[in-house]
Order: C-alpha cells, then structure tokens, then sequence
C-alpha cells in the first residue's frame, strides 16, 4: 500500500482534520483516507427517472389511470 506525506499543512487545517475525525469516530488518518477516496471517486450518474420517483415517494406521489396506446405510431406528413 502506497504512503504519502502531506509537508507544510497548515495548523489550522490539521486541527479542522483532527476535529472532524473525532466527530465522525475516526484517526485523524482513516478520516484523511476518506476524503482522499471521495475527492477521486466518480460521482453516481444522476437518474432523472429515479429522482423523479423518489420526489414523488417523497410528496405522496400521484395515481395515474391511464391505458397506453399501443398502436403503431403514424408517420410524419409533411405537405
């Protein structure tokens, strides 16, 4: 596993480190592995239909009776 050394922190930014690994239960070193691993990690795709489900869930949603047409879609006509 590959080590690094981070030179010239200032104090400052080490006590806010120190802090918020004490608050989330964890060294000041699991807390930096952390943040290193989220800053580099790709981001969830956003899913427009997911999300629009989950507000949906979320306000109480909405019944829609509705019936599909399923015949063939007609094609343009233009004149």
């Amino acid at each position: 596993m590959a080590a690094v050394t981070v030179r010239n922190l200032p104090e400052k930014t080490h006590r806010a480190l120190k802090v918020r690994a004490a608050h989330n239960g964890r060294s000041t070193e699991a807390e930096i592995r952390v943040i290193l691993e989220e800053a580099v990690s790709p981001k969830p795709r956003l899913m427009i239909g997911s999300e629009l489900a989950a507000f949906g869930r979320r306000y109480g949603g909405i019944e829609l009776n509705y019936k599909r047409d399923r015949r063939p879609i007609e094609p343009a006509e233009f004149k």
